[in-house]
Parts: structure tokens; sequence; C-alpha cells
């Protein structure tokens, strides 16, 4: 009876491992190609309301699906502390096919219950009318010598549309994000006013181009380092990459589309690049025109990464105020499908990070806001973090197997072991005439 039972713990746990490689992030879709944008699958619902009153509270660390209809102002709630630096970031989606016009896009800000307005930033689409995925974030931060938005309490997130009436009338998807900066080791020490200068001139990446194809939105992104990556790109859609970058140092990136044989038509704004930061906040973006030759489009030079970065006036160079992963997206126009095919074109990238890392001026864990070891492995490697965490999954898998298999092995020794003691013949006191155990004939042993 116990053999039968150590048996069928051993099933289980052989049934229990496969279960986990068939449960993997990601395997149950993979024939079905690439979504037009892969949501995080951790994200909750969440409804925006139309009065501040009824918002529904977001928690940080936490990553929310929501949607936003045209002309609509939504909003969520915050609780925040009187130290912490928060920020919230808001994924616009808009439906495939759908259109959009210059101008359109979300507004996203953080405001005090008596509507003093902490920070906003816009999103939109500009010159490249064009739907696709774009991103912003507002932030609530505590100045020295500042008052305002530093209060603990009740804070509102406000999300508004912008659409013109020839758009698409249908609702946006959202993804939003909530995320505390940790506190700094000493932040007397820290400087207080952003660099005025930094080297521009784009450093060539090391030869040799190899292939990554770019995931379906943040979560998913590709990791790259310094490199030229080749990748293919089809109308309509977008590509997701991500990228390292550690305190003091500086990131280059160049999109660039292969020759059509097809057509020669000019189209203005055929491809846009866009570089977002950690939190997903809007740092720089770029278009490149296209008639069928060779073309190629690069951000403008960005400062390295440093705290005190969060205190230039400029949107860009503000929003290099943080290390992490920084997300470069790249879409092709549905329009390039009307003159050159439904074909996907040659898609090449050239990234390019410089300068050592530095030390991170935060207490403790920086979370997303740091550069890890595993960090770079991935992005040596190309994972994206869901093939990170499938890797981890297989390792776990695999050793929970060398662990089954082991526990498998001793057993049969210990099963082996007591069959034989069973069969041994029992001592034969004298004068008994060598008869077995149990009865039956004398036998040799």
């Amino acid at each position: 009876m116990n053999r039968q039972r150590n048996r069928g713990r051993v099933t289980l746990a052989t049934v229990a491992a496969v279960c986990a490689v068939a449960a993997l992030p990601g395997q149950a879709h993979a024939a079905d190609g690439p979504a037009a944008y892969t949501f995080d699958p951790a994200a909750a619902t969440v409804e925006g309301a139309e009065t501040n009153a009824d918002a529904e509270e977001l928690k940080p660390g936490s990553v929310y699906r929501s949607s936003i209809g045209q002309g609509q102002k939504l909003y969520y709630r915050l609780e925040l502390d009187d130290r912490t630096d928060a920020y919230v970031s808001a994924v616009a989606v808009p439906k495939a096919g759908g259109k959009v016009a210059y101008g359109d896009g979300i507004t996203i800000s953080i405001r005090d219950l008596d509507d003093t307005r902490c920070s906003s930033e816009d999103a939109d689409f500009a010159s490249a009318e064009f739907p696709r995925p774009i991103a912003a974030y507002a932030r609530r931060t505590v100045e020295k010598d500042s008052t305002t938005c530093a209060a603990s309490g009740t804070y509102n997130v406000l999300i508004e549309r912008e659409s013109k009436a020839t758009s698409s009338t249908e609702d946006w998807d959202l993804e939003l994000r909530f995320e505390n900066e940790p506190a700094l080791k000493d932040k007397k020490s820290m400087p207080t006013e952003a660099p005025e200068n930094w080297p521009s001139a784009s450093p060539a990446p090391p030869a040799g181009k190899q292939k990554r194809t770019g995931g379906s939105g943040f979560y998913d992104a590709t990791s790259l380092d310094t490199g030229e990556w080749a990748d293919t790109i089809a109308p309509g859609q977008t590509r997701f990459y991500r990228v390292p970058v550690d305190w003091g140092q500086q990131l280059f990136a160049t999109a660039a589309l292969s020759n059509s044989s097809t057509s020669t038509e000019y189209l203005g704004n055929a491809l846009a690049l866009s570089l977002d930061n950690p939190a997903h906040g809007h740092v720089e973006d770029a278009t490149l025109s296209y008639s069928g030759a060779p073309n190629s489009v690069a951000l403008d030079p960005l400062p390295p990464v440093a705290y005190e970065n969060r205190y230039d006036a400029g949107a860009d160079v503000s929003a290099m105020r943080f290390a992490g992963w920084y997300y470069l997206s790249v879409t092709l126009s549905p329009e390039v499908a009307e003159h050159y095919g439904d074909e996907a074109l040659g898609l090449t990238l050239k990234v390019k990070v410089v300068n050592d890392g530095k030390a991170s001026p935060y207490q403790g864990d920086a979370g997303i806001f740091g550069v890890t070891d595993d960090d770079r492995d991935m992005a040596r490697s190309g994972l994206s973090a869901p093939e990170a965490g499938e890797s981890d999954t297989m390792k776990m898998v695999a050793a929970a197997g060398i662990g089954t298999g082991s526990v498998l092995v001793l057993g049969l020794g210990v099963w082996v072991l007591l069959a034989r003691r069973r069969a041994a013949p029992a001592a034969v006191p004298p004068g008994a005439g060598g008869q077995p155990p149990f009865g039956g004939p004398p036998q040799a042993w």
C-alpha cells in the first residue's frame, strides 16, 4: 500500500511539472500571431469616473486596464503621503484601422482636491496621423520649500481625450500604471540644477547585424543592448523594444527602413519612432519619410541619465531622470500598404549606450528605476520580460524534474531493498529440517 501511495506522489509531481510547462505565459495564443497591442495580463480592470467623488483608487506598483471615449474626461484616485514622488502613466491604444487627426491624443494630470495641478503631460499623434499606442505620464513630486501638492491625502488623476470631428469615434483602450519613486540616500546632497551640455555626436554601434523581433507592447518589449538589430515591420504594425540605461549612461537610437521595388510614391511621416522612460513617460519622437529608397531617422541627442535632469524645463531632458528600461516603439503607417503592398519591410535599429553606469542615488532596492545584472543579461540575450519569466519557470521545472528523478531513484532503491528482505529465508532453528518459511517443500537457497 505504501509503495502505491509513493508511486502516486511521484506521478503527481511529474504531472505538475508538465502542467507548469503547459501553462507558461503566452504559449496559449502563440499560433494566433501578434496582437495589435499586448496588454499586461496582470492588469486589473478599472472604470474611470466622470466625477472625482466616484473615482476608483489606483494602488502603487499596480497596472490597470480602462478605456476612454471621444471627448471624455475621466477621474481616478490616489492616496499619497507627504514624502514620496509618485508617477501615473497612461498608454492610449486606438482601435486598429481607425482614423486619427493632427492633435488627437490624451492629456494626463495629477491634481489635489482643490484642483491645483501638480503636473500634466500630453500624448498626441502630431503629424504622423495614423493610429498607434501613445504614452504620457503625470507626477506628484515633493519639492523643497514648496507647499504645492506636498500634503498627504487624496489626489485625483484626470485623463482627457481630444479627438477631431473627422476622427473615429470608438473608445480607446487605456493601460494605466502607478509607481512610487524610491527614497533618496541623501536628498540634501543631490544637485538641484539640470546639466547644460552633454555629448551630442552619436557613436557608431559595433559592426555586425543581428536578428531581433520586436514585441507588441510595453509588457513584451524585446530587450536590446548596444548593436545593430534587424527586424521586419508591416504597414499599421507597431514594434516595441527596451534598452537598459543606467545612471550616467547615454542612449542613442536610429531606425532605418529598407528599400522597396514596388513603388516610388513619396509618403511623409511613413514611420514613427518613439522613446519612453521606465515610468512610461514620453521622452522623444521622430518621423521618417519614405519613397521606396532606404531611409533612416535618429532621435535627437539626449543627456546621460541623471537625477537632476528633472529640473530642466524641456520635457525630453526632464524625462531622462531615472535609470531603468527605456522603451523604443516603431510604427509603420498603414498608408504604406496602399502604395507598397501589405508585405513587411526590412527594419533596422541601431542602438548605442555609452558610459559606465554610476551608483544609484536611492535607498535599497530601486525597483523599475534601476538596472541589474539580470537586466543586462536579458538585453544581451534578447529576452522580453515574459520570456525571462518563462526561462525562470523552466529552470524551476528542470530543478523540480531533477529533484523528482532523485526521489524516484531513491524510492526505487528502497523498494528493491525491501523486496529483497521480504524474499530472504527466515533463520532456520536447529533441528527444523531446513523447512522454508510459509511451509512447502524444502528448497535450496
